[in-house]
């Protein structure tokens, strides 16, 4: 499986931290348990404990590069660190030990590296102090303060140090600067995306123009023709194409183009527009919308404007004639998940029940069929109604592009 650039750099992230903690800790390590055995006097468990948990961190962490599974280096490190801190917290004043706040360090790199352990080291850590504090009040001992008497501000002192240098040194230089490595890919990655939505903004935009360049000649070559019936061919196909450019202009209109179309806006600014094409402006024709806040894909919406484009252009044309009165209806719900339900026509004279699109020779009636089929849908036709009217259940249409690496 591969992994996304984001991911890998996060992973490389946390390998470099928990790497850089693993060495600066089995540094300190030596060198305070050297400072323990040298020069604070202190014999016995810790400074060994010191010594034996510097070599044991180090073998795990040139074991990492074998088997490359940081899961496993960064709970032995943990685990290791955890038994090394109680150790030496029994052997230098039990529950009055200044080095028992290293436990809080365990429990502060469980959280760097996931919140689920540092959940679990949390609640290991929590019992091992509470199990410290009940030790420390029964009277069964298994070991006794090994720090002399006059050394043991210098101990107390240099576990301060200790727990400071690698909570602040170590955990916040390197969790720092992790940040801002991730800070910076963010903002990069933020940056190409706001370049690419910029990119897709253009697009959409140019096609609109596009699509309405075509339009307009297509409307100059009509007007052109002295025969009507060619002209009105010409027409009709202008008005397929104002039907698509719509769907690119309020793409590139909206803040948010990326995301799906609203359909009542969209419905009722074809319809407009087709009412007024084949109409004028003064018109008896009625827009009755019944249109739920349905949001669609691109794919969807174009071959659903493009039925509702030839339905209201026949109802315009040949079931609402001349100048008469007229309404068109258009109703859309959502049925299913991404079932929906659309209902269109007109109360105008109709076409009888013998004509469909394996009969006619109408482009207009074999586009609607089609385009149905298209949207992996259904279409039937309701006579029982005056005029003209559909049911069409279709689905949404969502087209996935493979991107090529």
């Amino acid at each position: 499986m591969k992994i996304p650039n984001k991911d890998k750099y996060r992973l490389q992230d946390k390998i470099q931290l928990v790497l850089k903690v693993n060495y600066n800790s089995c540094l300190f390590a030596v060198l305070f348990g050297l400072i323990c055995l040298f020069l604070l006097d202190i014999k016995g468990v810790i400074p060994y404990t010191f010594f034996g948990f510097a070599l044991l961190n180090l073998a795990n962490t040139f074991l990492f590069k074998k088997h490359e599974n940081l899961t496993v280096t960064y709970n032995t490190t943990s685990i290791l660190a955890m038994v090394a801190a109680i150790l030496i917290t029994l052997f230098s004043g039990g529950i009055q030990s200044p080095f028992i706040f290293v436990l809080a360090i365990v429990v502060f790199a469980g959280y760097v590296t996931t919140k689920i352990y540092g959940q679990i080291y949390l609640i290991i850590n929590l019992v091992v102090v509470a199990l410290i504090f009940l030790y420390d009040l029964g009277d069964f001992r298994i070991s006794e303060n090994t720090i002399p008497e006059n050394n043991r501000n210098w101990f107390a002192f240099l576990s301060v140090v200790f727990a400071v240098y690698l909570l602040g040194g170590v955990f916040g230089k390197n969790l720092l600067k992790a940040h801002h490595k991730l800070y910076k890919s963010r903002r990069e990655i933020q940056d190409r995306i706001n370049e690419k939505e910029t990119l897709l903004k253009e697009v959409h935009h140019r096609v609109k123009n596009n699509l309405q360049t075509v339009s307009s000649l297509l409307s100059l070559q009509s007007r052109a023709i002295a025969d009507e019936k060619i002209s009105n061919i010409i027409k009709s196909s202008q008005n397929r194409v104002v039907s698509m450019a719509m769907v690119h202009e309020m793409l590139y209109k909206r803040d948010d183009y990326l995301s799906k179309i609203e359909l009542k806006p969209y419905v009722k600014e074809l319809s407009d527009y087709l009412v007024r094409s084949v109409k004028g402006n003064t018109n008896n024709v009625k827009i009755n919308l019944d249109i739920d806040d349905n949001k669609l894909s691109i794919d969807t919406v174009i071959p659903l404007g493009l039925i509702i484009n030839e339905t209201i252009t026949n109802a315009l044309k040949y079931g609402i004639v001349e100048d008469q009165e007229g309404e068109i209806t258009i109703s859309l719900k959502k049925i299913s998940d991404n079932r929906f339900e659309m209902n269109l026509g007109d109360n105008g004279i109709g076409y009888p029940e013998d004509i469909n699109p394996s009969t006619s020779k109408s482009l207009g009636l074999k586009l609607i069929y089609n385009l149905a089929r298209q949207l992996r849908g259904t279409i039937s036709k309701d006579s029982e109604k005056k005029g003209t009217y559909y049911r069409i259940e279709f689905e949404e249409i969502i087209e996935e592009f493979n991107s090529v690496d």
